[in-house]
């Protein structure tokens, strides 16, 4: 596309935007329990809205050129993100569920279930590409180290003869192999052709002979006419690939050709700026910068005069705390600025409140609280969003567009230079900034002399305002290496096993459908499961934007673990990778199998965890993965497993995670498939977000076979059931069918496609072989879910929806 087009979906953009913003007012007033339902589509329909906002940005931020415009649009991006985590939140908070049911909203918006994706900005990756090379050379250099040893112990060497008789005998066998087909074939041949002799060939008439002709030739062609007609009608609605899927290819092809050839213009174009930038900072400096040093001195001169004259004395210089002299500057009377200055010093003495009246107070609200709930009933509980950090963001960008970028000729950049008239205002606005610091430190000194020359008193200098204690981020945490280079911890973890190379997975490969009944099942007072598309979404949100950009991390709510629950096959390790791969994390293995024999000892424990962390923060973005979680948490340890000691980092892992605060991008992400097995309340005071990951429904098994034998490079025909295959599949998992598809498309049956087509039957032999998961283990693990502390929540909600219900049926019949 050209760079108008990217100009005009900005502008669309913007208007969406606008309006985004004008129903973001009416979610910030309290709404009563009874509205909840209003509140939750609301809400809603607000995050579908930014869903497809955050897609748009992240297009034209790909795409666009001019560099002072790509920092507007990643300040909005990155703001958009953050809104749509916070949006997330509250949804859950309102749902109390971890997946929700947005079907009804798409259709009322006239939307389709591809907007629900998630869409992940390509600056992720592309901004960081140097540093993950640099990371994976340095790993691939460590591991290439301790290769030899371990390939010498695996593969023994055997003498050259014995290995070229172990060849022959393989090639003569397969030679046998061979031989013996074609013979088997050549006696089916020469039996079909005894046979035919042996009964004779059957005589037919002239007529008969032209009527069977006829008949063959006919059904032949209206077979082909309505083959050709369904294939037409297959391709029209979309459900199968059109003839000119090649020429679609290339075009695809030429359009990434186009896009990358745009994003090497974008570092061209940067490389300009940041060069203008300097050189526009040293021309203000030089030209300007002698004349706003003067000015400034005049002015703050003229002030000392004129306070002098109204109050008698000179006034206290403005702490560097409070701005400086820019509180001078800002269009306000040498009064009004006196005043200004004792009002901050007298507020900040007012606003120490004892601790004993805090603590009346506190009691007098819970009391007044108690006395409201007890009056108003359980019905009057408010729903209401909380205060957005990133919406302040979206409104500073917005404004900026709408005052610089809105109405600006665009035809006079036509080959997308920066604008040097806004480059050098934003400059002069930091030369005057940094001036303004020498010139506070000068009048400081003079009006310390004026004060001496002219009052005879000593300087007295202002008292800053003391700050307010505000909640603690975090305690600091010991430095238990502190004499240890970077290196020198990254290359340790790498030897024993705790930092891996990830396998290259992307998000997208995690396929399933979504749940298109969800709202009808919510209303017929059915919990509706989370499908495979939910768990992808969740993983997007939770894991891969929060991890992909400080900036987004500062923004969102604050979450370090999430824990992903479910039968084995389900895709867990699948997904910790996917999440590694699209941000490029490091990933830390302390999973209790890998720390087995590794750092014994409680102070081992506290330094392996200490040295993981650290290295996760100083290396981020960064994955901490702890397969089999249950087992840091066991109600009973079992006997084979008490030498292991797995609950020995338990209490540095819960430490570990409090210093954790906004901005450091490491996320825990425990994997379990049986929770039963842990002390509830240990597991969830550590891992703050539990994703549940049942099998899969109908929709995604359907999905699954058709991906997965796509996969292996076959072309999915109307002979191959896949229909039959979703169904018969129920309750096997995702890796159930992977295995099953392998087993049967191995190379030998890849090339008789052509000649015998696939069959559902097939795949049933080898599907039989593997144990499904039964109900009786799906349910033990949905009870375990729904006592984790959002279970019982979501249990409750429903519990009192369905009374509410059965009251209002029951008043009804009292009514007829």
């Amino acid at each position: 596309m050209s760079e108008g087009t990217y100009q005009r979906l900005w502008e669309a953009s913007h208007v969406t935007l606008q309006e985004l913003l004008d129903r973001e007012q009416p979610l910030l007033e309290p709404v009563p329990d009874r509205e909840r339902r209003s509140f939750q589509y609301r809400l809603s329909a607000l995050y579908l809205h930014y869903l497809g906002l955050l897609r748009q940005f992240d297009m034209v931020y790909d795409q666009m050129v001019q560099p002072q415009k790509r920092r507007l649009l990643r300040r909005l991006l990155d703001g958009v993100a953050g809104r749509v985590l916070e949006l997330k939140d509250e949804l859950v908070r309102a749902d109390l569920c971890e997946s929700h049911c947005l079907d009804r909203v798409l259709h009322d918006l006239k939307l389709t279930p591809a907007d629900l994706e998630v869409p992940i900005p390509k600056y992720f990756l592309l901004e960081q590409s140097s540093t993950m090379k640099e990371r994976g050379l340095m790993l691939a250099e460590i591991l290439s180290r301790m290769e030899p040893q371990t390939a010498e112990d695996i593969f023994p060497g055997i003498h050259r003869t014995e290995a070229i008789i172990l060849v022959q005998k393989v090639e003569r066998a397969r030679q046998g192999r061979l031989r013996a087909t074609f013979m088997r074939e050549i006696r089916k041949e020469e039996e079909k052709d005894r046979k035919i002799q042996e009964d004779g060939q059957r005589k037919f008439s002239q007529d008969q002979a032209a009527v069977t002709i006829q008949k063959v030739w006919k059904g032949y062609l209206q077979r082909k006419r309505t083959q050709q007609d369904r294939q037409t009608e297959m391709e029209f609605i979309g459900m199968l690939p059109s003839p000119n899927q090649v020429e679609h290819l290339c075009i695809i092809a030429r359009a990434c050709h186009g896009e990358d050839i745009r994003r090497l213009r974008q570092l061209e174009k940067e490389e300009e700026f940041q060069l203008a930038m300097v050189k526009a900072h040293n021309s203000l400096t030089e030209t300007e910068g002698p004349d706003m040093k003067e000015k400034m001195k005049e002015q703050i001169r003229q002030w000392f005069i004129e306070c002098h004259a109204l109050t008698g004395r000179f006034p206290d210089y403005p702490d560097e705390s409070l701005g400086g002299s820019y509180l001078i500057f800002a269009d306000k009377t040498p009064e009004q600025v006196r005043l200004e200055l004792e009002m901050q010093v007298q507020e900040s003495k007012k606003k120490e409140p004892s601790k004993e009246k805090e603590k009346n107070e506190q009691k007098k609200k819970k009391k007044k609280g108690k006395e409201e709930k007890s009056k108003k009933g359980d019905a009057d509980t408010m729903l209401q969003v909380l205060p957005s950090k990133s919406a302040p963001v979206i409104n500073v960008g917005h404004e900026e567009y709408i005052n610089l970028w809105k109405t600006r000729n665009e035809s006079v950049h036509p080959s997308q230079n920066f604008d040097s008239e806004t480059l050098r205002e934003e400059k002069r606005k930091e030369v005057e900034m940094e001036i303004r610091v020498q010139v506070d430190e000068l009048m400081r000194q003079e009006l310390k002399n004026l004060r001496l020359a002219v009052d005879r008193e000593e300087g007295r200098p202002l008292k800053a305002p003391k700050k307010k204690a505000g909640k603690k981020m975090g305690k600091k945490e010991k430095d238990l290496t502190p004499d240890r280079s970077l290196d020198s911890l990254y290359e340790e973890l790498v030897i024993f096993g705790l930092l891996k190379k990830s396998e290259a997975v992307a998000l997208k490969d995690y396929v399933g459908d979504c749940l298109y009944l969800g709202s009808t099942l919510s209303l017929a007072n059915k919990l509706p499961m989370p499908s495979l598309f939910d768990i992808r979404q969740n993983i997007a949100l939770y894991g891969v934007l929060r991890l992909g950009s400080p900036d987004i991390h500062a923004m969102a709510p604050l979450i370090r673990s999430i824990l992903l629950v479910g039968p084995p096959g389900m895709g867990k390790k699948m997904l910790v990778k996917a999440v590694c791969t699209e941000t490029g994390a490091n990933l830390f293995d302390l999973s209790p199998d890998n720390l087995k024999g590794k750092y014994p000892g409680k102070a081992g424990a506290q330094m392996v965890v200490h040295m993981v962390f650290k290295v996760a923060r100083l290396l981020q973005p960064s994955v901490i993965w702890i397969g089999n979680a249950e087992k840091n948490f066991y109600k009973k340890v079992p006997k084979e497993e008490r030498e292991m000691d797995p609950k020995r980092i338990k209490k540095d892992l819960t430490k570990a995670l409090r210093l954790l605060n906004p901005g450091d991008r490491v996320m825990l992400i425990g994997t379990t498939a049986r929770p039963q097995l842990a002390e509830m309340k240990g597991l969830c005071k550590v891992y703050e977000r539990i994703l549940f990951m049942p099998r899969p429904d109908y929709a995604s098994r359907y999905v699954l076979w058709k991906h997965m034998i796509e996969a292996q490079g076959v072309q999915v025909t109307q002979g191959l059931d896949i229909s039959a295959l979703a169904k018969v599949s129920d309750g096997y998992m995702p890796g159930h069918i992977l295995q099953a598809i392998q087993s049967v498309l191995n190379e030998r049956r890849l090339l008789q496609l052509s000649q015998r087509p696939l069959v559902a039957s097939e795949f049933l032999g080898h599907l039989a072989k593997l144990d499904p998961v039964y109900k009786e283990e799906e349910e033990s693990l949905k009870d375990w879910y729904f006592k984790t502390p959002l279970g019982k929540k979501s249990m409750k909600l429903s519990k009192d929806q369905l009374e509410a219900r059965e009251a209002q049926l029951a008043k009804e019949k009292r009514k007829k």
